[in-house]
């Protein structure tokens, strides 16, 4: 299978049927945790895949930034998703979900620290050992910074790109989140990370709240969101660009013209 490509979007079941009607769609993404690697595939994902769409599994329970290695049984199935539907590569966050055998609920920001690259390094290659295909790594948003930080976030993620060799898993709204809550410029963090090793680039909305922005994946794209991504373009295109939505999904109509103005912003072809 090849990889991602063009404009995607996030593939959840209660917009199956609209996914579906996308004609020029080439790929989607399913949370790994919503699948299983033995049975059936939901068959809205299955058709998908009889078409020959790309199904990148995504992550979020692995917990690649906490202090104790990753549980082997989630690798196992991230690894066995990601055969089942014949990924080109998965993907998972900067972050971590447990400590001490309790479950926050919720990816929680590292402190960019010399001590937490080398966690996330070392459940990276734990995970990597068993994988049969790529992992892309997604850094958050995140509403505060740890006060012991070593790194700027963007010597934080390419050292972590560099001594793993993973892929990354751009996502422009958490760069406009983050910017936004702590004051600094979306595009010198762009200028500095290796975007050679994008493999494909999240977008979602989000709104203001309590003087915070938040990433909600319930709210529309803002236009600083997209011009964000028009920025990322000039500079250099990534393969692929997926609209994540995750609940309070809104009229076809206004799914269409997300996914439009997702195309219109980075050039690639519409797939509505």
């Amino acid at each position: 299978m090849t990889g991602p490509a063009g404009v995607g979007i996030g593939w959840r079941p209660e917009i199956a049927g609209f996914v579906a009607e996308l004609p020029g769609l080439r790929f989607v993404e399913v949370v790994a945790e919503a699948l299983t690697p033995a049975g059936p595939l939901p068959p809205g994902l299955a058709r998908l895949r009889e078409r020959d769409v790309t199904v990148v599994p995504h992550g979020v329970r692995l917990s690649l930034g906490g202090a104790e290695p990753v549980e082997p049984e989630r690798v196992t199935h991230l690894a066995g998703v990601a055969e089942r539907v014949g990924a080109p590569l998965v993907s998972e966050h900067i972050a971590f979900v447990r400590a001490g055998g309790l479950e926050a609920g919720h990816l929680l920001p590292l402190p960019r620290s010399r001590a937490a690259v080398d966690a996330v390094c070392a459940n990276v290659a734990r995970v990597q050992a068993e994988l049969p295909v790529p992992i892309a790594l997604e850094p958050i948003a995140a509403l505060f910074d740890w006060p012991d930080d070593e790194l700027d976030e963007a010597a934080f993620l390419t050292e972590i790109l560099e001594r793993t060799g993973a892929l990354l898993l751009l996502d422009i709204a958490n760069v406009h989140a983050n910017a936004r809550n702590r004051g600094t410029d979306p595009l010198a963090l762009l200028d500095r990370l290796p975007l050679e090793r994008v493999a494909y680039v999240h977008v979602a909305g989000g709104a203001e709240h309590a003087g915070f922005y938040h990433d909600t994946h319930t709210d529309p794209v803002p236009p600083a969101v997209l011009d964000l991504v028009g920025e990322l373009c000039a500079r250099r295109r990534p393969p692929a660009l997926l609209l994540e939505r995750d609940g309070d999904y809104p009229p076809a109509t206004m799914l269409r013209a997300e996914l439009d103005a997702l195309a219109a912003a980075s050039g690639f072809p519409v797939v509505t």
